[in-house]
């Protein structure tokens, strides 16, 4: 339903370079199209060139900001797109890792799909909490507290945040409903139940 989501306001971050196509354009113009504000932001402001699998070359954005110039107080949901490069790059971003922390230090919800969980790994935020990622973080995920588990999405509330995860580009159709749900106030992710820890 269009201007569903009228008045919500998410940022979006990535690097510059080796993001999943699908996860940046599918989550960002969906929220544009339900009338949100998304904010797609960068550590530089140049082109981000995104990637179909990982490892072919597709479309050129431009993004809407830099990183230094954002701040989680003027915004209700961080989305971190995956990528295994892209996510590299992120967490070896200090601005990125303190908008995550941001984030969480406020209560506010945060999504990630795919690679992205790992600035929440590099961010020191995933003790505790229940997520599931790209299968090849799930050790990263274990070392860092985390329970890990293979399911298209989990919404978890430990430590009194919310956290949306997704594994893959066809999660896609969960992770964007699973986002509306956090920001209309009605949780629609399955609750975890214990059974599926890894």
């Amino acid at each position: 339903m269009p201007d569903e989501l009228h008045g919500a306001r998410a940022l979006v971050i990535t690097s510059n370079t080796g993001v999943e196509r699908d996860e940046l354009m599918t989550p960002l113009h969906w929220l544009r199209e339900q009338g949100a504000v998304a904010v797609h932001a960068t550590p530089e402001l140049r082109e981000v060139q995104t990637f179909h699998h990982d490892v072919d070359k597709d479309e050129v954005v431009l993004p809407d900001a830099v990183l230094d110039d954002i701040e989680a107080d003027d915004f209700d949901i961080l989305v971190v797109p995956g990528g295994t490069v892209n996510a590299d790059k992120l967490r070896a971003c200090e601005r990125a890792v303190d908008l995550a922390q941001q984030f969480v230090r406020a209560g506010k919800p945060v999504a990630a799909i795919c690679h992205g969980p790992w600035l929440l790994v590099e961010a020191d935020v995933v003790s505790g909490k229940t997520l599931t990622s790209y299968h090849s973080l799930r050790t990263d995920v274990i070392n860092a507290d985390g329970r890990w588990v293979d399911r298209p999405v989990v919404r978890s509330d430990e430590n009194g945040w919310p956290l949306i995860t997704s594994r893959d580009p066809g999660d896609l159709p969960d992770f964007t409903e699973a986002i509306a749900a956090e920001l209309t106030a009605a949780p629609a992710a399955e609750a975890f139940t214990g059974d599926e820890v890894r």
